[in-house]
């Protein structure tokens, strides 16, 4: 392995010098600086990361707390774009992620007993129970955390604005004739399904449209064959909806599936509205009216917030960034 003293051997400068012009200190020249630099390339010089640690205090190493409870793990499309998106963020400022759980060998860890076996600078919580008592100790500890899309009073978050896009939403389909709306939620306590439900009775108060509630439906996000059974226990009512509302497009597509079964078209016989903006929902016919998600921001804010509280704490905000997303509307909610 390539060493500054083999560096310095082959400038004709100290060692001192080579660790200097390679941590950009300010006491040599901008010359110099370059032919070190140059001639460590050229060597494949790599600094060695526990000597960086104990320098800097950093391990420049993030922790990333991702639990998927329905097991799509890192194919859920949502996630998987905000957290790519949080990579290429991390990495380009030189850090490297290690995804944080309770499970090391045989000797069950809490998250923060984890967090600091593995040494992180930093955490940031994408998608876990966030009620679980390991997040909460988590979240009270020295260790800097970001949360996404769920907020805690003294951490700082980045959310989708699900209130927003469930008003755009409601809004669009009402605006196409639709009075008889079903909304099959979420089928959690999170606070991003909480939202969204808020949002569809206030938007549709200030509509002045009434809120039917044999139309209102547990699902479950990304669960196409239960949205597929709720759909066809919609279509079956004495009056059915003529729009229904899904928690996510992959569960509107298990809708259009019910829908086919029964004999109906879509929109002509029921429209249909998911949400998200997968690649998949803008490839299907008809197109999937939605609300696309805007995860590379979401990601790469994450990143910046978390990097900013590891490197400059005293100026951190304890702030919220609400991200706003767009509607597409395709082609699946008719006007009537």
């Amino acid at each position: 392995m390539i060493s500054m003293k083999d560096i310095s051997l082959r400038c004709g400068v100290s060692v001192a010098t080579v660790s200097k012009a390679l941590n950009d200190h300010s006491d040599i020249s901008e010359a110099t600086k370059r032919m070190v630099r140059m001639t460590a390339q050229e060597m494949g010089y790599l600094p060695n990361s526990s000597a960086r640690a104990l320098k800097t205090n950093r391990t420049y190493n993030i922790g990333i707390l991702f639990v998927d409870r329905a097991k799509n793990g890192l194919t859920h499309d949502y996630f998987a774009h905000v957290l790519d998106s949080f990579k290429v963020t991390a990495e380009a400022k030189g850090y490297d992620l290690t995804f944080i759980n309770c499970n090391k060998t045989n000797q069950r860890m809490t998250y923060l007993e984890h967090s600091r076996y593995r040494g992180v600078d930093g955490v940031v919580i994408a998608y876990v129970d966030f009620d679980q008592d390991e997040v909460a100790e988590l979240i009270r500890s020295e260790i800097p955390v970001v949360t996404v899309d769920h907020s805690f009073d003294n951490k700082p978050s980045v959310v989708s604005d699900n209130i927003g896009g469930i008003r755009d939403l409601v809004s669009y389909i009402a605006s196409r004739g639709h009075k008889r709306i079903a909304y099959i939620n979420g089928g959690d306590h999170s606070s991003v399904t909480r939202n969204r439900i808020g949002a569809f009775y206030k938007t549709m108060d200030e509509l002045g449209i009434p809120v039917r509630e044999e139309y209102m439906e547990d699902g479950d996000y990304r669960n196409p064959g239960l949205c597929c059974e709720v759909t066809k226990k919609l279509l079956a009512l004495p009056e059915p909806p003529t729009c229904i509302m899904y928690p996510d497009d992959l569960s509107a597509i298990g809708g259009i599936n019910a829908a086919k079964e029964m004999g109906l078209s879509i929109p002509g016989d029921v429209s249909i509205a998911g949400y998200d903006g997968i690649d998949v929902a803008r490839y299907l016919e008809p197109k999937i009216t939605t609300i696309s998600q805007d995860t590379g921001r979401i990601g790469s804010i994450a990143a910046e917030k978390l990097i900013g509280m590891i490197e400059h704490p005293k100026t951190t905000l304890i702030d919220r960034t609400i991200v706003t997303g767009e509607l597409l509307t395709g082609n699946s909610v008719a006007a009537i």
